[in-house]
């Protein structure tokens, strides 16, 4: 074994004091970083950590608007709540563990409980401004990088009480970045299902909601695309709503003290159950659980005093105390429902037998196909799959593990050689996948390549099965590669629309230039970037990659590696999925061709 050339003794352990440390460790605080183009990056993160304190003031009944502004980089975000104590400000965002939120009496249900939040904002922030008011008085700080620069304080009888924070995300932390206002505008529909009648104001729109969870499926789904009303309650300390859709699989919103938990958690496991027990008692049958959740979609929202996390970002609730009352109210709360609402009550219990009936005669299409290939071949056919696997114990979707889907030999082939072989797969397509809008579900049973494709990410049984992080989508960028793009969108949107909106789909973006001279090599994503590199550059040769199949091994091993370009799949809504494939991907052929055609003119005299 090498030695290390690093002596390690007394000079080599530091200590760094708290704001130090966010910096230089912000995964821990924040989680990614990212560069603004996914809703979770970092600098989405330190907005939130500032609209959750403004939200809990409303939450503690003070304060019923919320002002957040954008110019450019910074963000200012005004609420008139309590105010922080004008003796404390600078402690509150400066010091780590020092806060109101540790004193339940102060604040009972809260997301930021461990005094971090605002701290890892100012940190990580090249400038960051704080100015508190209350009773006419205020305290005003001003930091850069963490570090405090000025304080003042004075009177200001015109103020109205609440805080107001200005933060710009530090360069130096963040690299390049930019805002999403759909993103920031989609989070604060979100703060206002579950505070009703909080108002929002952000860069001239307003969003507020009286109808809570109700609001936000109608939001995600549409009415139209309901079997029956929205089922819903609205108690003390839980929310919930739920509905059935004809799409397949089942999606959950779920929320804790105001805090999105993308993962779910306790709760969400608890109010899947109370349903489910609700619907049995109703209907006096034992359904599968499998039939009553089929194309439901549902959403709940808890309060309580002692939240525990999965990590700082906290995407799954961990605690099992709840579990019991989270389910035993959902029961009894559906059961009312239920009885209130004969009608629509009728239309679920018919929608779970067709789902029984639907799943019975997909269970024979399923065994079918399963010793179809069992007896054609021992292995997924075209897989190339990773040395690495993690067994029940363990976490089968480490973060880095993935699945690339490739357009064919041409492509797999130098992706085979260049891809990491403990943690990277290969899948290769045989020609263009079937185009299934529309279709129904025994369609990827019977067709040997989705069926495979489905075998070879492990979800024929559900999503708990998946094989991998991420599935990544690697096809040529030209007008048949995007085309396969299309086909295979469809079918995770189609068929398994929860692998997308858990965040587990991307895109491989890959160079479309190569631009090089006799010193340096330069790779161009677009036509800007390679007359950038050529103008930089002198003498240089142009290479103009067609296909993935172009590209040598040796150059497709960093485009997999350290300088992996992926975007996420990510959708605004449910409801405008379906409206987006039906027209892309239905047979509105004469419609579409309409619009490709009127685009195609409008582009081309933009150019002009």
């Amino acid at each position: 074994m090498a030695k290390s050339k690093v002596a390690y003794d007394e000079k080599a352990i530091q200590t760094l004091d708290a704001l130090e440390h966010i910096r230089l460790r912000t995964g821990m605080y924040i989680g990614r970083l990212g560069d603004g183009s996914n809703s979770m990056d970092g600098i989405y993160i330190l907005l939130k950590e500032i609209v959750d304190n403004s939200v809990d003031e409303f939450i503690m009944g003070q304060g019923k608007v919320i002002e957040i502004s954008r110019k450019k980089e910074s963000m200012l975000i005004r609420d008139y709540g309590r105010g922080i104590p004008l003796g404390k400000v600078i402690d509150c965002v400066s010091k780590v563990n020092t806060g109101g939120k540790f004193n339940d009496d102060v604040f009972q249900f809260s997301v930021g409980l461990n005094g971090i939040g605002t701290k890892a904002v100012n940190a990580l922030s090249a400038e960051f401004e704080v100015v508190s008011f209350r009773e006419g008085k205020f305290v005003q700080g001003l930091f850069r990088e963490g570090k405090l620069v000025t304080q003042k304080d004075g009177r200001d009888a015109k103020a109205k009480t609440g805080t107001l924070v200005r933060f710009t995300p530090d360069p130096k932390v963040f690299a390049t970045y930019a805002w999403n206002d759909e993103f920031i505008l989609k989070r604060l529909r979100y703060y206002s299902y579950l505070n009703s009648g909080l108002r929002f104001h952000y860069n001239g729109e307003t969003v507020v909601s009286q109808g809570g969870l109700y609001d936000l499926l109608v939001e995600e789904i549409g009415e139209e695309s309901m079997h029956y009303q929205i089922a819903h309650h609205r108690g003390a300390q839980l929310e919930f709503a739920f509905t059935h859709t004809a799409n397949y699989g089942e999606n959950y919103f779920s929320f804790v003290n105001g805090q999105f938990t993308t993962d779910g958690g306790t709760h969400q496991t608890a109010f899947r159950l109370g349903v489910l027990k609700a619907i049995d008692e109703y209907a006096g049958v034992n359904f599968a659980a499998e039939d009553v959740r089929e194309g439901m979609i549902g959403a709940v929202a808890i309060k309580i005093k002692d939240p525990v996390f999965e990590s700082q970002t906290k995407h799954k609730l961990g605690n099992n105390e709840i579990r019991t009352w989270v389910a035993e109210e959902v029961k009894q709360q559906t059961l009312t429902w239920l009885h209130r609402n004969e009608g629509e009550a009728k239309k679920l219990v018919e929608k779970i037998k067709s789902n029984e009936r639907i799943r019975k005669e997909l269970s024979t299409i399923k065994k079918q196909a399963r010793e179809m290939a069992r007896k054609v071949e021992i292995h997924i056919p075209k897989l190339t799959d990773s040395k690495v696997h993690y067994d029940d114990t363990e976490d089968k979707r480490r973060e880095e593990t993935s699945i690339f889907l490739t357009e064919g030999d041409s492509a797999g082939g130098p992706m085979i050689q260049s891809r990491n072989v403990y943690t990277q797969a290969i899948f290769s397509l045989r020609g263009k996948p079937l185009n299934v809008y529309g279709l129904k579900r025994d369609t990827v049973y019977k067709n040997e390549e989705l069926y495979n494709m489905m075998r070879a990410l492990g979800i024929e049984d559900g999503l708990e099965g998946l094989r991998y992080n991420k599935v990544i989508i690697a096809t040529d960028a030209d007008v048949d590669g995007m085309h396969i793009r299309n086909l295979l969108l469809t079918y995770f949107l189609h068929y398994f629309e929860e692998l997308v909106l858990k965040g587990h789909v991307y895109l491989l973006e890959t160079p479309l230039f190569r631009v090089r001279d006799k010193k340096e090599t330069v790779y161009c994503y677009s036509e800007q970037e390679r007359d950038a590199a050529m103008k930089r550059l002198k003498g240089v040769e142009v290479t103009r990659f067609k296909g993935l199949g172009e590209i040598s091994p040796k150059e497709f091993k960093q485009f997999m590696g350290d300088d992996m370009r992926l975007t996420e799949v990510q959708i605004q809504s449910m409801g405008s999925v379906h409206k987006t494939l039906e027209f892309l991907m239905g047979k509105n052929t004469p419609e579409r061709k309409k619009f490709i055609v009127n685009n195609l003119v409008a582009d081309v005299l933009q150019g002009t």
